[in-house]
This record gives structure tokens, C-alpha cells and sequence, in this order.
């Protein structure tokens, strides 16, 4: 994998969900490539190990996405530490895979509020410090282009906010901020463990024309170009990053 060590030097990226998974090697890549990085996530014992890790160019704050005050307490803390953003990585979300005639009330609030109105209000709450020319990216899911039997509800929030990648597209074009979304297939990440037995994951590589399970570092190479100058001319675009599996019919899919 190449890196470009100054292509983010002296930006300042905000990646929600940061404590772990495609967050934490998103985090990893920006650092690496110049960045300051301000992260933030629930779990603090998995937030504070993850500061630990990427040392002082870091910024943790513990928080939940989904709670506007939490969100005040994040923009408040960017804001005391570099005054501005140039990068957004809104990936905080959480997983639900049930059959639709069982999802409830209660089931379809906590996963709207997971993954639609922590996305939503993370790029609300930043927009007064996004410099002009700032790069916005939405972690959406492969499920937006395929349907998956139980994956109604993740799905239908999941085009939620693929959708409002392209609406912010065009509302902050004034402001020359690029919005796009990156839409993972299966990644090898906590969150793919603890919603798929090792049997339904050695299953789900037959149907991976790569023939692998993805890792969290493809998709943080998605991000990094997504929000570099590279991609300056790529707006509004969401960017499939599944290994063939919507795409490609494997033989072992026929």
C-alpha cells in the first residue's frame, strides 16, 4: 500500500466512530499521511486504546454521534484545539439484521438514530468549521445496491444517507466542499464478528469475486483519496468498495 506522506499535511480530519474498525484505520491512514486527527466514539476503553495508538497528532472525545449534545461537546473540542476542519469522515453507525415483520418500534428508532441522525448532525455541527475546499465522506454500505433478506432497516438507513451525500453535494458547492459517500462490502472489522458467524463469513467469501473478505485498510484507502486532492473532481459520487460482490457473478453464486 502507498502512502503519500504530506498529501494532508497540516489538515485536520474528524472521523466519528473512530475507536475501532474502518474509523480507527482511517485515523491510521490520515495520521500517517500528515494529518491531525480528531476521533470520537461510545466505547471509551476502546477510544482511549485507540488514542494510545496513534499518539499525540490525535484528539479523543468520548461521545455518541447520535446525541447533539455529545456532537457540541466534539465541535467545541476541534474548535479549542485547531479552529477548523478540512476533512469529515462521517462513520459512526451501528448494525441490525432482522426479518421486517419482526423489527420494532423501539429496533427501528435506535438504528435510525445510529445511523442516519448521527451522519446528518455530525456534518450539520461541523459545517461552521469546514474550511472552504473541506471533503466530506459518509460511510454507507454495499446494501444500498443489492437487497439482503433482514436488512430492510440497515439498508433503508444506509440509503439514507447515500442520498444525502448527494444533496450535500450540491448544497455546499458554494463553499467548494466536496460531499461523497464509500459504500464497504464485507470488512473484516468488530462489527462484521459480532452480526456474522464464522460459518456464514466463510460462506460469504464465495461470493466475493476477490475471493476475501475485505479489510478496514481498503477502505481507508478509499477515504484518503476521497478527501485528498486527487479526487478534486469527484463530487457526489458514491465509491463501491465490496471486492466484485454486487458487481460480479462468481461461479459459485450460479
Amino acid at each position: 500500500m502507498a502512502y503519500n506522506a504530506s498529501r494532508f499535511d497540516d489538515k485536520v480530519a474528524l472521523i466519528t466512530g473512530g475507536s475501532s474498525g474502518m474509523g480507527l484505520a482511517a485515523a491510521r491512514r490520515l495520521l500517517t499521511e500528515g494529518a491531525w486527527v480528531v476521533i470520537t466514539g461510545r466505547d471509551k476503553v476502546r477510544l482511549d486504546a485507540a488514542a494510545a495508538e496513534l499518539g499525540p497528532r490525535a484528539l479523543a472525545v468520548p461521545g455518541d454521534a447520535a446525541d447533539l449534545g455529545d456532537l457540541d461537546v466534539l465541535i467545541d473540542a476541534v474548535r479549542e484545539r485547531h479552529g477548523r476542519l478540512d476533512v469529515v469522515f462521517a462513520n459512526a453507525g451501528i448494525a441490525s439484521f432482522i426479518s421486517f415483520s419482526e423489527i420494532s418500534e423501539d429496533e427501528y428508532d435506535r438504528v435510525l438514530h445510529g445511523n442516519v441522525k448521527s451522519v446528518f448532525f455530525t456534518i450539520q455541527r461541523s459545517l461552521p468549521l469546514l474550511s472552504e475546499g473541506a471533503a466530506i465522506v459518509i460511510n454507507a454500505s454495499w446494501t444500498v445496491h443489492r437487497g439482503m433478506p433482514g436488512g430492510a432497516l440497515y439498508a433503508a438507513t444506509k440509503a439514507a444517507v447515500h442520498n444525502l451525500a448527494h444533496t450535500l453535494a450540491a448544497e455546499l458547492a458554494p463553499r467548494r466542499i466536496r460531499v461523497n459517500s464509500v459504500s464497504p462490502g464485507y470488512i473484516e472489522t468488530p462489527m462484521f464478528h459480532d452480526n456474522v458467524s464464522a460459518e456464514a463469513a466463510a460462506a460469504v467469501v464465495a461470493e466475493v469475486a476477490a475471493g476475501r473478505i475485505g479489510t478496514a485498510d481498503d477502505v481507508a484507502e478509499a477515504v484518503a483519496f476521497l478527501a485528498s486532492d486527487a479526487a478534486s473532481y469527484i463530487n457526489g459520487q458514491d465509491l463501491v468498495i465490496d471486492g466484485g460482490l454486487v458487481a460480479a457473478v462468481t461461479a459459485a453464486r450460479m
